[in-house]
């Protein structure tokens, strides 16, 4: 049976029964709604005033002749809609427009770039149980964009809410060609079909999906890294230059700060920069794995990241030669402080550490 309010056309056939002298679970039986459901709407809605009233002959609820109950009233569909939409109208002032710990907490985790699902979420689960901390992503959305229900926008710095902004869906692009320069480097050993399987379903920690991440211009670029089960990130800075042997460097270096069991493999774009590769899996025991040209689902965690890192380094605009490593690590830390849906709403910096605590001895 259908669930949810009565609509007007289930309004407009209850009417119809109600005249020809049906009984509630006759109507309830023909529109598809459970008795209790019509009864609820008739005893509501009832009209004393309007519409005839019921047949004589329909026995009421003491069983003696003529209507009684409910059946001694009229009913009028269109009447009973428009008081059944009134009812459900919220006169109330909206959630988020009062000013209280509720609004501070959702502006703050605006600020920091959580989208609206990020934060319904997070507090549910931060707050079990707690009707003053509960809002829905939706009554986020509105107190942002609908004036009068909490106008969060005003203390908004920047547009942070919807990362787009795009009013349309832009046209998948067409397909790139064959790659034409050689990668002598990239044989089937480092392919990234020859990674363990272990790493495809994420069930083990220390896969990690790396690119680079390049500013205006192409003259500057950055090293995201993501680890695939906990979506865990890190960036590097590269101050000189993106030739390999600075990227090699500078990615050692954050593969420094990873116990060895949480150094698995390494995903990579089959970009020049990697072209010593060798001295990177030399230095850190990490194997690196190359994807198929033009492939960058193949590295779905590292690219969804560096959508986010679009929010902190618009491309057009952005110098990374400016960033030291420092600034980066703040960035880093305050995704790594994002709440995801994916890890049912921890961030990745509490899935990180619970699984670093369970290998703790």
């Amino acid at each position: 049976m259908p669930g949810g309010r009565l609509t007007h056309d289930e309004r407009l056939r209850i009417e119809t029964l109600w005249r020809v002298g049906r009984s509630i679970p006759q109507i309830a039986e023909h529109i598809g709604r459970h008795t209790s459901t019509v009864w609820r709407e008739l005893n509501r809605n009832h009209s004393y005033r309007h519409g005839p009233k019921n047949p004589a002959g329909r026995h009421g609820s003491s069983g003696g002749p003529g209507p009684g109950g409910l059946y001694r009233w009229g009913y009028l569909a269109d009447r009973a809609h428009e008081r059944a939409r009134l009812r459900a109208l919220r006169p109330k002032r909206a959630k988020l427009a009062v000013r209280g710990p509720l609004r501070a907490e959702v502006l703050r985790r605006l600020k920091k770039r959580h989208s609206p699902r990020q934060i319904a979420d997070r507090l549910r689960r931060e707050h079990p149980g707690q009707a003053a901390w509960s809002v829905s992503h939706e009554t986020i959305y509105k107190a942002i964009y609908v004036q009068g229900r909490g106008n969060l926008r005003a203390e908004l710095g920047n547009q942070v809410a919807l990362r787009s902004g795009r009013a349309h869906r832009r046209r998948r692009p067409a397909a790139g060609g064959a790659v034409r320069s050689a990668r002598a480097w990239i044989t089937p050993d480092f392919h990234l079909s020859a990674r363990p399987a272990e790493a495809a379903d994420r069930a083990v920690p220390g896969h990690w999906e790396g690119d680079l991440l390049v500013g205006a211009r192409g003259s500057s670029a950055i090293i995201t890294l993501v680890e695939r089960k906990t979506r865990y990130v890190m960036l590097g800075a590269l101050p000189d230059s993106r030739a390999s042997e600075q990227v090699i460097a500078v990615l050692s270096a954050l593969a420094q700060r990873l116990p060895a069991h949480l150094r698995r493999s390494l995903a990579w774009d089959c970009g020049p920069e990697m072209a010593a590769h060798a001295r990177f899996r030399v230095a850190t025991g990490c194997p690196v794995f190359f994807c198929d040209p033009h492939s960058p689902w193949q590295r779905g965690s590292n690219e969804n990241t560096n959508r986010l890192l679009r929010d902190y380094f618009p491309r057009s605009s952005t110098n990374f030669r400016t960033w030291p490593q420092d600034a980066l690590d703040a960035v880093a830390d305050e995704l790594n402080e994002r709440p995801r849906m994916t890890l049912d709403w921890q961030t990745p910096a509490e899935a990180l550490n619970q699984l670093l605590a369970a290998t703790t001895p």
